[in-house]
């Protein structure tokens, strides 16, 4: 069976449907599809995705999608307020323009709801004007209060019940990547959602073909123990779905199937 992978889509709607008529152009519409996370911020519409990979799964359409580390940053921002995460070594937080969520935010504002995310005029985009990001006290406060307000009760659950992995056949969907040298089953969360480093640069075999997102290039790449699926949508390039025949990847580009060769 054709399985196909869908990497990190990060707000840009545009580009999930065109991965999507391509896989069902080579595979049929009900052709099984797994995405790898980072359906949220950086690109213009974060709602949008969440809708359509919402009403695909309550549809019954033949999907997986697991969690990245952006949707758990959304998740956690929602629930708790919370705008930053241990493993981001620079200290930005969520809100900050290089992680995205102000935008994820704007996709949920009501143009006829100035006060959204903000009380002062101008509503969401006073917060998207702000040079220095929102990281504490009373504001921070009442932009998760509206946050709440604005976001659906069902984007929530969607986020809440993503699976940190996946497998089937041979291979093993993550976001990130893994411990090398830990067992597949007691991999740490963190790890699953933001490891680059070691497992990046480990050569030994970790039993299934890991099929991850996380770390942006310019196309989906294949190496000897894994397929890394992130082209960079989140940084406008193109979203290239692949598909697998066992351990075999092959992008689906706009002129063919083109086969991705370990380096």
């Amino acid at each position: 069976m054709t399985l196909y992978a869908v990497g990190d889509i990060h707000g840009q709607l545009g580009q999930l449907e065109l991965a999507l008529a391509r896989i069902e152009a080579d595979g049929g519409p009900d052709a099984r599809v797994v995405f790898v996370g980072d359906y949220t911020d950086r690109g213009p519409d974060s709602r949008g995705v969440l809708d359509l990979l919402v009403e695909g799964l309550t549809a019954g359409r033949n999907w997986v999608a697991i969690k990245g580390n952006h949707d758990r940053m959304f998740q956690r921002f929602l629930e708790m307020g919370e705008v930053h995460d241990d493993r981001i070594a620079s200290g930005k937080g969520w809100l900050h323009r290089a992680l995205g969520g102000q935008r994820t935010l704007a996709s949920y504002a009501d143009p006829e709801a100035a006060s959204f995310a903000h009380p002062a005029n101008g509503g969401i985009e006073t917060l998207l004007s702000y040079d220095v990001e929102i990281d504490g006290g009373d504001r921070l406060e009442r932009v998760a209060e509206a946050a709440r307000a604005a976001v659906p009760d069902a984007h929530l659950r969607f986020l809440q019940e993503r699976p940190l992995m996946h497998r089937e056949g041979e291979l093993l969907f993550v976001h990130a990547g893994v411990r090398p040298g830990v067992a597949l089953d007691a991999q740490d969360e963190d790890d699953l959602l933001w490891i680059r480093d070691p497992f990046l640069m480990d050569e030994r075999d970790h039993g299934p073909l890991i099929v991850h997102g996380h770390t942006a290039l310019d196309a989906p790449e294949a190496y000897p123990n894994r397929v890394n699926i992130d082209g960079g949508a989140g940084y406008g390039r193109e979203l290239v779905p692949v598909a697998f025949e066992g351990r075999e990847a092959f992008a689906l580009t706009a002129a063919e199937r083109e086969r991705l060769r370990p380096a």
